[in-house]
C-alpha cells in the first residue's frame, strides 16, 4: 500500500512517473518533426516510455502516465479541443489497456511475463489503431473508415514490431534501466 511506503520510496515513484512523462513528451515532439507520408500515420514513439514503464511503475502510475501524456501532448500540439485529441486519447488508452492486459495478466504468480516487449508493443499498436478506427468510423468517416483500415493496421503492425524490438534491445543493454527496481 502506498501509505506504508517510506517518503523516499514515494519520491522515487513520483520521479519515475515524471521522468517517463517527460520522455513521452520529448519523443512526441521528435515524432511531430518526422515527415509522414499520410497525416494519420505515426510511428508511436511517444508510446515507447509507456511500454518500458510497466515493470518500473505501479499499474495506477502507468494509467496516470497515459493521461499526462495525452493531455500535455494535446496542449503542446494545440489539439486539446479538437477531434485529433479524441483520436489520441482513444488510441493511447487502448494501447495502454492492450499492453497492460498482457503484462499484468501474464505476471500474476510468475517472475516474468510470458509475452515479450515485442508482443506487448504489437498489441499496443494494434489496440491503438483499432480504437482510432472506431473513432473514425463513428465520429467522422462512417463506413468509409474501412478503406483506411488495411493501411493503418499494417503500419501499426510494422511500427509496433520495430518499437518492440528496439525496446527489447534497450532493456537488455541499458544499465540505467536495469538499475531501476521493479515495482509490482
Amino acid at each position: 500500500m502506498e501509505s506504508q511506503l517510506s517518503p523516499a520510496n514515494r519520491d522515487e515513484g513520483r520521479f519515475r512517473l515524471l521522468f517517463f512523462s517527460a520522455l513521452c513528451l520529448f519523443l512526441s515532439m521528435v515524432e511531430y518533426a518526422i515527415p509522414k507520408p499520410l497525416p494519420f500515420l505515426r510511428l508511436g514513439l511517444a508510446n515507447l516510455p509507456i511500454l518500458l514503464s510497466f515493470s518500473k511503475l505501479k499499474m495506477k502510475e502507468v494509467a496516470l502516465l497515459v493521461v499526462i501524456k495525452t493531455l500535455v501532448q494535446g496542449l503542446i500540439s494545440g489539439t486539446l479541443f479538437s477531434y485529433v485529441f479524441l483520436f489520441s486519447a482513444a488510441g493511447s488508452s487502448a494501447a495502454a489497456l492492450s499492453m497492460g492486459l498482457l503484462y499484468y495478466g501474464c505476471i500474476r504468480n510468475r517472475k516474468r511475463p510470458l509475452v515479450s516487449l515485442v508482443g506487448m508493443s504489437v498489441a499496443g499498436a494494434l489496440g491503438n489503431n483499432g480504437a482510432q478506427l472506431l473513432v473514425a468510423r463513428y465520429l467522422i468517416f462512417g463506413t468509409a473508415a474501412r478503406y483506411i483500415a488495411p493501411v493503418l493496421l499494417c503500419s501499426g503492425l510494422v511500427t509496433g514490431l520495430l518499437l518492440g524490438l528496439f525496446a527489447q534491445k534497450f532493456v537488455s543493454i541499458s544499465r540505467w534501466y536495469k538499475s531501476l527496481e521493479a515495482i509490482a
